[in-house]
């Protein structure tokens, strides 16, 4: 059996400056797609499902990039087009997998999902077609009435895309072995979401009452979109999505009720927003360490540019010293500088602050050249295996304080930028890192505590800051008045 591999994966900030270019995805092709295997992302896991299942994994082409500003039309095209033209010329297809986001925007075309399964659907006829997303998708009934099967990552960290994208694998071989066909039903609502963890609190007792429903069902995949609430488009919004063959009504009754149960919980996800001075209050208030104080509102994994001062100078204002690092700011010019000047070397350096005011000013600062890395990386917590290629990165010590600079936008996933550069964060009593929730995989468990930081920045969770033109209002928590139907439909 033949299974086509394509896709487009792009989380797409349609408040970012710019727009995003060709040149700032990542391309995979031909062999290179197949190179993934055993690397836990959505790609790896497809070539995976594909080996064990003994089919043929057919490369087409898939592209990524980091979290950015809308893409530019002509990228689009171009990678749509490489993707039709290579399932036309693979030959003989018995079903195609799509890996996609779910929340991507191009230059007049607001649903990249939707327009590209659209076309791919076009050239393959009634071939079984799954894909693989993001928990962060705006999901609309127009993708879904394009696909037979949609399959969501249920965690946040996204430590399992490798497996749903496996089972969208299972889903087609099981499809074009029986001639059976799944249909994909999308329940919305009208609620956006702030960045909630899976592992605690309101995101782990429903995403718990998902998997419970699901099981329940017994069909093919109920997933649970939250949203991408950093999008200003029509169909913005939390989503429920029910796969499942047709005759099935069981399944369309669990969706409702988890439905059901999202909207009336919905009050339980707004967050204690802390600017960087109550962030540091309540973190010298826990009695165990390390401190994880994550900046949510810069990080690079929903649009923003990495390279904010506001933590960091409420840090240092706060004489931390040695207590306390940092990894990390995205600053290729620093990190230049150092490595221009090398170990030992004392600079000084406008760190951070060069992308926009909201994120904060250039920190002017005397610096001490601890260590140098390449910034090549292996992640090792979520999508373990794969490699990160953070640019050159510099350790810097100010006034006592280990200070990370890395020259690629990222956001910290793991211990590694710490780790490449001689830092133990165990040996801190406050770890400081920009990140929402995917840091919880590689520090939750060695973490005395975790403190939140919300200071100005693109990925805040005041929502009520973005202004939003295209968005279907009234939207909860903005609009008090908005109201979820009993009988909704998608």
């Amino acid at each position: 059996m033949r299974i086509a591999l394509a896709g487009i994966s792009h989380e797409t900030n349609t408040y970012c400056q710019g727009l995003t270019s060709a040149s700032e995805f990542h391309p995979f092709r031909g062999p290179r797609m197949l190179e993934t295997r055993g690397q836990e992302f959505d790609l790896g896991g497809a070539v995976d499902a594909c080996a064990r299942l003994g089919c043929e994994a057919v490369p087409i082409f898939f592209a990524q990039a980091q979290p950015s500003a809308t893409i530019e039309r002509a990228a689009y095209d171009g990678f749509k087009a490489e993707i039709l033209d290579g399932l036309v010329a693979a030959g003989e297809l018995d079903g195609c997998v799509l890996l996609l986001h779910g929340a991507g925007v191009v230059e007049g075309i607001p649903d990249l999902e939707a327009d590209l399964a659209k076309a791919v659907r076009a050239v393959l006829g009634d071939l079984p077609i799954a894909a693989s997303f993001d928990l962060h998708g705006n999901i609309t009934q127009a993708m879904a009435d394009e696909l037979n099967a949609i399959f969501v990552c249920h965690q946040y960290p996204h430590i399992d895309m490798h497996l749903r994208a496996g089972e969208a694998v299972e889903s087609v071989v099981q499809m074009a072995e029986t001639g059976r066909r799944g249909r994909c039903k999308v329940i919305s609502l009208p609620l956006l979401l702030p960045t909630t963890t899976t592992y605690e609190g309101i995101g782990k007792e429903m995403l718990d009452l998902l998997l419970e429903l699901e099981a329940e069902a017994d069909c093919l995949e109920l997933g649970w979109f939250h949203g991408f609430p950093y999008t200003d488009v029509a169909h913005v919004g939390s989503s429920v999505v029910l796969t499942d063959y047709e005759g099935s009504e069981k399944g369309a009754d669990c969706a409702k009720r988890f439905a059901d149960a999202l909207w009336a919980r919905r009050e339980e996800f707004l967050p204690v927003s802390l600017d960087a001075e109550q962030a540091l209050a309540a973190a010298r208030a826990c009695e165990t360490h390390p401190v994880i104080i994550h900046e949510t509102s810069d990080n690079c994994g929903g649009g923003a540019p990495g390279d904010g001062t506001h933590l960091l100078e409420a840090m240092l204002d706060a004489g931390l010293g040695k207590d306390a690092c940092f990894a990390f700011v995205v600053d290729p010019e620093v990190a230049a500088q150092a490595h221009a000047a090398g170990v030992g070397s004392t600079l000084e350096v406008e760190l951070g602050g060069k992308t926009d005011d909201l994120h904060g000013k250039p920190l002017r600062l005397g610096a001490y050249v601890k260590a140098l890395h390449d910034g090549r990386l292996v992640m090792q917590h979520m999508f373990r295996g794969a490699p990160l290629h953070l640019g050159p990165m510099a350790r810097l010590v100010v006034d006592g304080m280990d200070i990370v600079v890395g020259s690629r936008r990222s956001q910290t996933f793991d211990r590694e930028p710490f780790l490449a550069l001689g830092i133990d964060v165990l040996k801190y009593r406050y770890v400081a890192l920009k990140s929402s929730n995917h840091f919880r995989a590689g520090f939750q468990q060695l973490a005395g505590a975790i403190v939140t930081a919300d200071t100005p920045g693109l990925t805040t969770h005041q929502l009520q800051v973005f202004v939003r033109k295209n968005a279907a209002r009234p939207l909860w928590p903005l609009d008090a008045e908005a109201a979820y139907p009993e009988s909704p439909t998608g």
